[in-house]
Parts: C-alpha cells; sequence; structure tokens
C-alpha cells in the first residue's frame, strides 16, 4: 500500500504501512528514526529528490575540502574531527590523530595525579570559560556523560554575566587554587571569554595561585591566545581549526577535552560520530536518516521554517539537548539571504526540554493551542539496572507511559511529530545523535539553498555591542570633570559621539549609576530628559 500523504486521516491498516515505510533502523547503532507522523508523503518525497541528489553532491564536495564558507574563504571540516583520513591533505588529518592522542593523554594524566597543580596537589576541579558552542558543548557533555564518582566537577564561566562568576567562583572557593581554567576561544579575541579568563586569573591570584602552572588554552594555532599562552608558559595548549566552527566543536578539543576530564570514552564518542557519518552518506532519501529529517523539517515548514522545532528528550542526561540544538540549527539556518543575495529569512525556531517533567507545561498548547510546530521525541530503551520495581511500579514504565500517552495525544490532534530512539544511551550513542543533526543541518541548508556556515547576524551584534561599550568610554571621560550635566547637556559635549538617540545614552547612564561606578543621577528615571548627571 502505497504511503498516505496525510498521516492524521488514514486508517489503522494505512497507518501501519506508513510507519513500516518511513521507519529508519540500523541495527549496528542501535538507532531508530520514525518519522511517520510529519506531514511527508510520495508526493512530497518525489519533489524533494532532485534536490536531495544535489544536496548529497554538495555534502560530498564540503567534505572533500570544498570551500563552504565563502565569506571567510574557509573549508568546514568538522566531518574530520571524527574521521581524520577523510582530511583533504596528509598533515591535516594526521594533527588532527595527533590532538585526539594529545587530549587523550593529557586526561589521563590529570586523573591519575601525573599532571598536578601547584604544590604537588592533585587537581580537584575544573573552570571552563567559554561562549556559544564553547560552553554548550561541554555542558552537553558533561551533563550526559559524567557518573558521579568518575573524573573531576565542572564549573562554567559561559556568560560575562557578574553575578554568575560570583556564585561560580563562591562555589569553588579555596578550591579554586587546585583548580584547572581551561580557556576556549577560536580567535582568542572574544570579548566573553577573555574577559572571564580576566576575572579567574585575578581571584586565583588573589588568593596566592600560580595562573599558568594551572591555565589551558583551547585556541586556533597562533591566535592572540595561543601566543599569550606560549609566552606565559601555561600548561596546556590544544588545537581549535579555523575550518571547525564553534557549533560543531563538540567533537574537537572543544568536547573531547571534558570527556577526558570526567573520565569518559571519547574514542567511542568519535567513533559513534564517524558511524553516523557513514549511514547518512548513503545518497538515497529513503535510506540516509540525516535525509528523512531534513526531508520532514522542510515538509512540515513549508521550506520557510513556519513550524518550530520543539525537542523532548525523555532522559534526564539529555536535559541541555534542545539548548545544544538552537545554537546548531538556528545559527546555522536562521539567514536573511540567500546564496544569491536574495532576502528569504530562513530559520527553524528550537525550543523545549526534557520530559516527562516539562512536558506538563507546555503539551496542553501543543495539544490544542496554535498548530505552528513540530516534536522531536528522544529516547532510549535502556534502564539502569539498580532502579527496580517497587509494589509493582517502574519508574521507566510511566517514562515510556509518558512518552507514548504524548505522541498519541498530538496525531489524536492532528499535531506532528517525529521519534529517535537509541536502545542504549552513552557516548557512542550521544556521538551519533550530534552528527544526525548536524548532517541534517547541512543537508537542509542545501534544500533552502543558503549558506550554513556563517553567521553575519551574530557578528552585527558584536559590533554593536563595541560600538555601545566606545560609547560608554567617551561618556565617562565627559563627566570626568565632576560637573553635573543633564541628559542634553551631555548629547551636546558628545557632539559628532553621540547617538543618534538619546535612548543609547540613557541605558548607559543607568548602568554606571546603579552599580556604584561613582555616577549619580537626580531627576525621574521615567523622564530621561530631565535627568541630571555628575561624577561623585
Amino acid at each position: 500500500m502505497s504511503l498516505a500523504a496525510d498521516p492524521f486521516s488514514s486508517s489503522p491498516a494505512q497507518q501501519w504501512d506508513r510507519f513500516c515505510e518511513l521507519l529508519w533502523f540500523n541495527g549496528d547503532l542501535g538507532f531508530w528514526l520514525d518519522v511517520s507522523r510529519m506531514a511527508l508523503g510520495p508526493a512530497q518525497l518525489e519533489q524533494l529528490r532532485p534536490r536531495f541528489a544535489a544536496a548529497f553532491d554538495a555534502m560530498a564536495a564540503l567534505e572533500g575540502g570544498a570551500l563552504a564558507n565563502a565569506d571567510e574563504q574557509r573549508m568546514v571540516g568538522h566531518y574530520w574531527l571524527r574521521a581524520p583520513e577523510l582530511a583533504p591533505d596528509p598533515d591535516t588529518g594526521a594533527h588532527i590523530s595527533s590532538e585526539i592522542a594529545r587530549i587523550e593523554a593529557f586526561g589521563k594524566q590529570v586523573l591519575a595525579g601525573s599532571i598536578q597543580a601547584p604544590g604537588g596537589r592533585p587537581f580537584t576541579d575544573v573552570l571552563w570559560i567559554g561562549i556559544g558552542g564553547s560552553g554548550l558543548g561541554p555542558l552537553l557533555m558533561i551533563r550526559s556523560l559524567h557518573e558521579e564518582g568518575r573524573g573531576l566537577p565542572f564549573h562554567f564561566f559561559d556568560n560575562v554575566d557578574p553575578d554568575g562568576m560570583s556564585r561560580t567562583l563562591a562555589a569553588i572557593g579555596e578550591r579554586l587554587l587546585t583548580t584547572l581554567v581551561i580557556v576556549v576561544s577560536k580567535s582568542g579575541g572574544t570579548p566573553e571569554p577573555r574577559i572571564g579568563m580576566e576575572q579567574a586569573r585575578a581571584r586565583l591570584e588573589a588568593i596566592g595561585g600560580n595562573w599558568p602552572a594551572q591555565a589551558v588554552a583551547v585556541t586556533m594555532a597562533g591566535s592572540h591566545l595561543d601566543q599569550l599562552a606560549a609566552d606565559q608558559g601555561w600548561l596546556e595548549r590544544f588545537d581549535l581549526p579555523d575550518w571547525v566552527g564553534g557549533r560543531t566543536s563538540v567533537m574537537g578539543a572543544v568536547g573531547l577535552l571534558p570527556a577526558a576530564l570526567i573520565g569518559a570514552d571519547q574514542r567511542a564518542f568519535l567513533n559513534g560520530a564517524a558511524a553516523m557519518d557513514r549511514l547518512t552518506r548513503n545518497p538515497t532519501l529513503e535510506g540516509n536518516p540525516a535525509a528523512l529529517l531534513a526531508a520532514s523539517w522542510y515538509a512540515a515548514g513549508g521550506g520557510k521554517g513556519q513550524r518550530d522545532m520543539v525537542v523532548l528528550p525523555y532522559r534526564d542526561r539529555l536535559e541541555v539537548f534542545s539548548r545544544y540544538l538552537q545554537q546548531l540549527v538556528m545559527e546555522s539556518l536562521g539567514k536573511k539571504l540567500d546564496r544569491e543575495g536574495q532576502v528569504v529569512h530562513q530559520g527553524i525556531a528550537v525550543y523545549g526540554n526534557k520530559g516527562s517533567t516539562d512536558q506538563h507545561a507546555y503539551v496542553q498548547q501543543l495539544r490544542d493551542g496554535v498548530d505552528n510546530f513540530f516534536v522531536t521525541f528522544v529516547e532510549a530503551l535502556e534502564d539502569p539496572s539498580d532502579i527496580q520495581a517497587v509494589d509493582g511500579e517502574h519508574p521507566a514504565d510511566f517514562l515510556d507511559g509518558f512518552l507514548q500517552g504524548t505522541r498519541t495525544a498530538l496525531l489524536e490532534g492532528g499535531r506532528q511529530s517525529l521519534t529517535i530512539t537509541m536502545q542504549v544511551f552513552d557516548e557512542r550513542s550521544l556521538g551519533a545523535l550530534i552528527a544526525l543533526f548536524e548532517r541534517a543541518v547541512g543537508l537542509y541548508g542545501e534544500l533552502v539553498n543558503i549558506n550554513a556556515y556563517h553567521q553575519p547576524g551574530v557578528e552585527a551584534g558584536k559590533k554593536a555591542a563595541a560600538t555601545i561599550l566606545a560609547l560608554q568610554e567617551r561618556v565617562e571621560q565627559c563627566l570626568a570633570d565632576g560637573q553635573s550635566r543633564s541628559l542634553e547637556g551631555l548629547l551636546q559635549d558628545l557632539g559628532a559621539e553621540a547617538p543618534e538617540s538619546p535612548e543609547a545614552l540613557f541605558w548607559i547612564l543607568r548602568h554606571l549609576c546603579h552599580n556604584a561606578r561613582g555616577y549619580e543621577a537626580s531627576g525621574d528615571w521615567g523622564q530621561p530628559a530631565t535627568l541630571v548627571f555628575s561624577r561623585r
């Protein structure tokens, strides 16, 4: 029987046939992908087939070393990180293999105590300083793979929020003297990790610590951070190549170093990703799980991202997986222009959290509210053996029941969903799961003709922030004479450097006055033009 175009109006027999046709399975990985409850029928598959033929060719060219990121004239080589033999030249492949071995050895030596903190004491903690993919990737690794009593506890500076920094440093306390501090910045010039590094170093040295002896840099060879670490004799430096983007860096030092320091099997993680890569090179649409995933996204949103992706993993270990996918999917696919420079405003919004906890928060709307989404369920079949049934009730039965019940309720409501099932959840399956979405993102980008490997919107935000910081510096120079000024008077003093709107100035002044930065204001904050500011 042929596939029904509409999974919601089919008979039970048609739904079963559709399920069998659109269920992908691989026994070696223990992976299932069920897209039978998406709006993906024979007509959609046939329409997409020519596009996928071109997309498969583009992915092969990318893996072969094509300049996939034309804006920056860079190759995109994160697939080589788990298969160094695919690198476009032997030197690159050898370098990748060498870095994997170095990271593995470093982690083992730290955990064994042969690499120690100053004073001959073993390292007790890790403070990881990174932003974006350099923070989300490690956080996913730690939350997913860290076992109690194995490896070192991790703490994160993944923002420039001073309150967050204060709380993190307070939690570490005196153990900062035996904390391995890892600073991640590909370019070496990103403000957030630099500021985090400066704060951590100042606190460490204030309590008598030795920064170079316990600092590690993960950065591009030759970057400012790399040179700084080399000149100051930091404990170690690991490479973050220019052909790896932050949102796909988890298979490099950004993800492997955390894995090594918690005693996880980084080789299994890489092997799982490599295995999924091989499966997603299949040039047939129905036989390629990443192609089925991308086709489902395309069909659900009409090729224009008209539906959001709600991610519901039914494992606590994958609690941050939706946050990880937010960057991978939204930074890659959220683009104003296509490759021809036409305005298209592409993208897929991603949100979600773990089931069954958070389904209580928003499944009501998913079932009965606006139909502008599709759900991605993620589950693992194997449960830990130390949790047994009590009074005939097993938690695993209820977890599975809630998942299946939610899928059924959504189907009955005419809402789309797809399900990813892993036989077990471990390092290998996590690697495969990430690789599946990476390939789906690449294929979808080709379907809608956008560059999935640059981020002009992010760069625009960074430039705007730099402009604001420069304006704040100029404002403080104007106020340094101690004279009181109204908002209008300050605008006059700034002259040509004054912002187009006084609103930007208002935000800066309010920030300075409310944080004991040596300024005060009088007047009504609701009427910015009447405020008078002065240096105390």
